[in-house]
């Protein structure tokens, strides 16, 4: 009899699941109707619930998300948000932004390939470990377009996105952003140090540069390989260099421009931000990068130093020359 309990409970979950967007994870799920002590059984009013409450979008680990901003510095220049990304971009005015830079969680690497455990992600089967996992953006199809209608929506006209792209995900999505940008060209972030993989250990990782009608780049010297270290003593995970989030600020805003990063995970694009002069604003769901990029942020503020990086990555000349004067 327990035995079967268990089945039909699974059995329900599975199917609130496949009746929700594919963001909703099934550790969300169980962990709201544990800490609202649901029930499942009987006239179903439990499962409508749970579907009303997902439906709508605003949650966090099971608990609903305050819309108000998480954490905005007294100038306004950073303003920072704890929401899942679709929200978070719906919520944004058409035509507010100057420039997107982002790093997505892409969840297609791991939950398809499922190779095993790595020094950043750990073992995929203990999924929701804190120390050695983070939520991912599930990047189906029907996602990633609205992903890219609403970054197309809030970015102003004759603007530039950065996208960062995996080896899987650079086959699997980037060729549908020709549907909504201009795909201008695909960048080469090398690591310089060879890093984990099973066929050929990675060193490098990419970047598509897009634009929204016409604007030209704010140099002519610009390469299309970017020479920078890797973090090794990370802090975070899939914790990026602030030098990469730079050279795309310094290869196409000005001064004041607003920034904005929907997948925010350590920060590095908002101290980028702060360092090229611009406006940030950024969100991610998960409550530790809140707590990380606004501690980080502070301190940057305040003391001039980034706790996370206290150290420059970038021994090339040529890149270290366009982040100087660029």
């Amino acid at each position: 009899m327990k035995n079967s309990q268990v089945f039909d409970y699974q059995d329900i979950i599975s199917s609130i699941l496949e009746q929700l967007p594919d963001m909703v994870c099934e550790a969300d799920v169980v962990e709201y109707i544990k800490t609202n002590k649901i029930s499942l059984n009987g006239d179903g009013k439990g499962v409508q619930a749970v579907l009303n409450f997902f439906q709508n979008g605003l949650y966090v680990n099971g608990k609903t998300v305050d819309e108000k901003v998480s954490f905005e510095t007294e100038d306004g220049r950073v303003k920072i948000y704890q929401q899942d990304v679709l929200t978070f971009l719906k919520s944004l005015p058409s035509y507010s932004i100057d420039l997107i830079i982002t790093d997505p969680a892409y969840s297609g690497m791991n939950q398809r390939l499922k190779l095993g455990k790595g020094k950043i992600i750990g073992k995929y089967k203990d999924k929701g470990d804190g120390a050695k996992w983070f939520d991912e953006f599930h990047d189906t199809e029907e996602n990633y377009n609205a992903f890219l209608a609403e970054c197309s929506r809030v970015l102003k006209p004759n603007r530039h996105i950065f996208i960062m792209f995996d080896s899987y995900s650079l086959l699997s999505l980037a060729p549908m952003l020709r549907e909504t940008f201009e795909v201008k060209n695909i960048l080469v972030w090398d690591k310089q140090h060879i890093g984990l993989g099973h066929y050929f250990r990675r060193r490098h990782e990419f970047i598509v540069f897009a634009s929204k009608g016409k604007r030209h780049l704010t140099a002519k010297n610009i390469p299309d390989v970017w020479r920078i270290k890797r973090v090794t003593n990370f802090k975070y995970p899939t914790q990026k260099p602030t030098e990469v989030f730079e050279m795309m600020i310094a290869s196409s805003a000005e001064k004041d421009f607003v920034v904005c990063d929907p997948f925010l995970g350590s920060g590095s694009s908002a101290i980028a931000s702060l360092k090229r002069g611009c406006k940030f604003i950024g969100c991610d769901i998960a409550s530790s990068s809140i707590e990380t990029t606004t501690n980080r942020v502070k301190w940057y503020l305040e003391n001039g130093t980034d706790t996370l990086q206290p150290n420059s990555l970038v021994d090339d000349k040529e890149i270290k020359s366009i982040l100087t004067n660029g």
